[in-house]
């Protein structure tokens, strides 16, 4: 959503405090819904609910406008959440968060990149809303249990088992092995090299045993129905999938969700996307976005924020 195209404006000709103040957190608002939502266009969406309900608040009554704004922003995802639950249920295919291509500073930022990742946006999607909604308020935004529980309805207590059992859920799934920056710009460059080369052994070299390829076509493209796992086989399908491609394919490394990626081009036009995580050095996930509809944000930075 963009805000209003003509702000409201107090007598001195600047933008009220309502709008000031949804202006200063939008970027924060935004990335809320998206750890929430998955979607950059579903975000988007529940930002325009979040303004509208914004410009109806009684600003006197509102001690910290941003927890109050994210506490709109918190119910209108969960809300909106169903409505993505449902649309997932009759999706053709794998699904996938839809990607962004972010700022090299969001990878500075060690706990929002992660946050942000193809990886962990996968494991948040194996929580509960409400579950999903507490862990990302409060390990992500650093939210308090009492701000947390205005915002999901729940009292403190509860919200603090919540938190623990989303917690415990989490890391069970987090990455197993941490990679330096200088480990993972090396897998990478080496994946990239394999990839473009066709290299099959070069591919092995870099693979974790047990990587996996998820792809997301959308019934629109074709992609692979069910993840790929094991080294062999996903060296297979990268490698016989270029000598089918039957067009000139470029890739070109980029920062989507946080880390880095590939935009795959053929013939010069956007194919897709391939996000990837690293565990110990090697690639261990790779997470190919082929759907034309969830491909608008790969070509200009999205800006996240915590």
């Amino acid at each position: 959503m963009n805000e209003p195209a003509e702000p409201p404006t107090g007598g001195d000709g600047r933008p009220d405090a309502a709008t000031e103040a949804f202006v200063a957190h939008r970027n924060l608002l935004f990335t809320v819904a998206y750890e929430l939502l998955g979607s950059a266009a579903d975000a988007e969406d529940v930002l325009q609910e979040t303004w509208l309900r914004w410009t109806t608040v009684d600003l006197g009554s509102v001690r910290d406008p941003r927890a109050y704004l994210v506490r709109i922003t918190t119910r209108q995802a969960l809300t909106r959440l169903r409505t993505l639950g449902r649309r997932k249920e009759t999706y053709v295919g794998s699904w996938l968060p839809e990607p962004l291509l972010t700022s090299p500073d969001v990878a500075e930022d060690v706990e929002l990149a992660e946050s942000v990742s193809m990886a962990m946006m996968l494991v948040l999607e194996t929580l509960t809303p409400l579950e999903r909604a507490v862990f990302v308020l409060r390990e992500v935004f650093a939210f308090d249990y009492d701000e947390i529980a205005g915002a999901v309805e729940k009292n403190p207590a509860a919200v603090r088992q919540i938190a623990h059992r989303a917690r415990a859920h989490v890391a069970a799934r987090r990455p197993r092995g941490a990679t330096s920056p200088d480990e993972t710009r090396d897998a990478f460059e080496a994946f990239q090299r394999a990839v473009e080369t066709g290299d099959v052994q070069s591919l092995l070299d870099v693979l974790a045993p047990d990587v996996v390829v998820i792809g997301d076509g959308g019934g629109v493209k074709q992609a692979v129905l069910q993840p790929v796992v094991g080294a062999d086989k996903v060296a297979r399908l990268f490698t016989a999938g270029l000598t089918r491609v039957g067009a000139v394919m470029t890739v070109e490394p980029v920062q989507i969700n946080g880390g880095p990626a590939l935009l795959v081009r053929l013939d010069g036009e956007l194919d897709g996307v391939l996000a990837m995580r690293f565990d110990d050095g090697l690639v261990s996930g790779c997470y190919y976005v082929r759907n034309p509809e969830k491909l608008s944000r790969v070509q200009q930075e999205t800006p996240v924020t915590r």
